[in-house]
């Protein structure tokens, strides 16, 4: 069980970003979070998201690089993961 984070890779606002999830628990995350000084605006649902800048930081910190399928794949696993059909039918 982890905080797992993905290569930034997800291009907006002028740089790369990479997703932070826990495949434990939303408590897990957001105390890592809170811990490394991500705002809690970063927050999406069921991960945050995080400038590439961050990323060595981050992985200093505890969260275990993963690839973008390995964190799709362990944080559905988990029974975390958010999609957009969730989001449609209410959970």
């Amino acid at each position: 069980m982890a905080v797992l984070i993905d290569r930034p890779m997800w291009p907006a606002h002028g740089t790369l970003w990479s997703h932070l999830v826990s495949d434990r628990s939303l408590d897990e995350l957001h105390a890592f979070a809170r811990a490394a000084g991500i705002p809690e605006r970063a927050f999406d649902l069921d991960h945050y998201d995080v400038p590439a800048e961050r990323y060595d930081q981050l992985v200093a910190a505890g969260a275990e690089p993963v690839s973008n399928r390995d964190l799709v794949v362990r944080l559905r696993d988990s029974g975390l993961r958010i999609t957009a059909r969730t989001r449609r039918h209410g959970g």
